[in-house]
């Protein structure tokens, strides 16, 4: 169970800026950067489509140990006290928070699934669809990075 929690909290560090916290947020932000090229080409590259299957294993891999983890009654540091009212990483604990991860692990769940339909041009035509993958892949990296955030740092209702 060690290990588990120990893949699922994985963090980059010696980064000198937050902008990727975590694989799955790098992972994203790589691939909103690449969206702007399919979305003026009009049409998307092998490469684009490797980096989007990376992304979705880079997502998956802690989204199912996060379930894992969770069937074993854990939940996000920012809502667990490691004692006197305070989380792993000194903040006030916020019980609101282990929600909030799983909504924001949901959305990206989702998100992913759309830019997969807006790729393939299913449901939507193939060349309209490619211009909104920017817009696509920037709301997947701002839920990728809240993940990490809401895990960490508490919301407007610490101990409530």
């Amino acid at each position: 169970m060690e290990w588990l929690r120990t893949v699922h909290d994985f963090q980059i560090v010696g980064f000198p800026i937050p902008l990727f916290p975590t694989p799955v947020a790098l992972a994203t932000l790589i691939l909103f950067l690449w969206s702007v090229a399919p979305a003026v080409k009009g049409r998307v590259s092998m490469g684009f489509l490797v980096w989007l299957r990376v992304t979705w294993a880079a997502f998956l891999v802690p989204a199912v140990i996060g379930v894992i983890l969770a069937l074993g009654g854990l939940k996000v540091p920012s809502a667990t006290n490691a004692g006197g009212g305070l989380s792993k990483y000194g903040y006030p604990v916020d019980p609101s928070r282990d929600l909030e991860h799983w909504m924001y692990a949901a959305f990206t769940l989702l998100t992913l699934y759309v830019i997969e339909v807006l790729v393939k041009g299913r449901m939507i035509e193939h060349r309209m669809g490619l211009k909104y993958l920017p817009l696509a892949t920037l709301f997947l990296y701002g839920c990728a990075y809240m993940i990490g955030r809401v895990a960490v740092f508490p919301g407007s209702t610490p101990g409530t």
